[in-house]
C-alpha cells in the first residue's frame, strides 16, 4: 500500500449559497489518469478522512468541509438547517473544479450526501462506495428509531452536550429492532462514556441539534440509482453488524437489488485514533482498494 505525507493544498469554490473550502492531496488532473478520490462525511469535515487518505499516496485525493459542520466552508443563504440536496450541490461544485467523474468515499450522513448527488448529477461519480448511510425511514422499526432519534435530541437540548452524546451512544450502539425496552429507558450517565457531565450551554453540535434531521428521513431515490452509470457499492464495517447504521445500510443495499459490501472496524472505521474512537484505516483502505478497482 502507498503512503503518502504530502501536505494538502486549500481551495474554495464559490456558489450562490456558500464558499465551499476543499482540500487536495496530490496533482490535478491526477498524473496517472485515475479519477480523483473523493472522501466526504457529515456532519464530519475534510479532517476526519487524513489518516485514511495518507493511505493512498497514488491517488489524488480530495476532502471537503460541509457546510453547517463546523468547519472552514462559510454559508450565505441565512440558513441554519442543511438538506442532502445542499450539500449535493456543494460537493458537484467541487467535482466541477477538481474535475469529474471522480470514485466517492461517502461515510455517514456523507453517504446520503452522495446518494442525492447520484440521483441528481448521475455523471459526476464513477464508482460510489456509500458507507453506513443513517437513513432510518428504511428501517422495519423506523417509527421507533425516529423516536429514539428525538429523544437524543431531547436530552441535548435539555441537559448539553455531554448528556447528548451518551444518549446517542446509547442509541447508536443498541443492537437489532428499538423496542418500547429502549425508548422507555432513562438516559444513560455521560460519565459512563467518558463525557463531560456539565452543560456548557452550547446547542450548535450538528450531528445532536436536529438541524441535520434531513439526512436520516431522506428516502433516496431508487431508480434513478439503478438507472445512473455510477457503480453503486453499499457498505458497512463488521463492528456495526445489527446496529442501526448496519440495518438501514442493508436495507438500502436490498432496495438497490445489491450485496452489501462489508469492511472493517466501526461506523467510522477509517479514521486514526487522534479522533479517540480509533479504527483500522490501513486495513480500512486495502479493502477500498479492493472495491474501486473491482469490475
Amino acid at each position: 500500500m502507498t503512503t503518502s505525507t504530502t501536505a494538502p493544498t486549500t481551495h474554495t469554490v464559490t456558489t450562490p449559497d456558500a464558499d465551499v473550502v476543499f482540500d487536495v492531496r496530490g496533482p490535478l488532473p491526477p498524473a496517472d489518469g485515475r479519477p480523483p478520490l473523493l472522501m466526504i462525511g457529515q456532519p464530519m469535515d475534510g479532517s476526519g478522512f487524513t489518516a485514511l487518505a495518507g493511505h493512498f499516496g497514488d491517488r489524488t485525493v480530495v476532502t471537503y468541509d460541509p457546510r453547517g459542520s463546523g468547519g472552514r466552508t462559510t454559508r450565505k443563504d441565512g440558513r441554519t438547517e442543511v438538506t442532502p440536496q445542499d450539500q449535493a450541490a456543494d460537493v458537484h461544485a467541487v467535482i466541477g473544479e477538481v474535475g469529474g467523474p471522480v470514485d466517492l468515499l461517502a461515510s455517514s450522513g456523507g453517504a446520503v450526501t452522495a446518494l442525492a448527488l447520484v440521483a441528481i448529477h448521475p455523471d459526476d461519480v464513477r464508482v460510489l462506495v456509500a458507507h453506513e448511510p443513517p437513513l432510518l425511514g428504511l428501517l422495519p422499526d423506523a417509527e421507533a428509531a425516529f423516536a429514539g432519534q428525538q429523544a437524543y435530541e431531547q436530552v441535548y437540548r435539555e441537559r448539553g452536550w455531554g448528556a447528548g452524546m451518551a444518549a446517542f451512544i446509547a442509541y447508536t450502539s443498541w443492537p437489532g429492532e428499538f423496542t418500547d425496552e429502549f425508548l422507555a429507558a432513562p438516559a444513560p450517565d455521560p460519565a459512563q462514556f467518558g463525557m463531560p457531565t456539565q452543560d456548557d450551554g452550547n446547542r450548535s453540535d450538528p450531528l445532536l441539534s436536529g438541524v441535520a434531521g434531513s439526512f436520516t428521513s431522506y428516502r433516496p431515490d431508487i431508480h434513478a440509482l439503478a438507472a445512473a452509470p455510477t457503480r453503486v457499492v453499499i457498505a458497512a464495517g463488521v463492528e456495526s453488524r445489527n446496529l442501526v447504521t448496519w440495518r438501514a445500510s442493508e436495507a438500502l443495499a436490498a432496495a438497490l437489488g445489491v450485496e452489501l459490501t462489508e469492511f472493517p472496524s466501526h461506523h467510522g472505521g477509517f479514521m486514526g485514533g487522534e479522533f479517540g474512537y480509533a479504527g483500522q484505516p490501513e486495513a480500512f483502505a486495502a479493502r477500498l482498494r479492493e472495491v474501486l478497482d473491482a469490475e
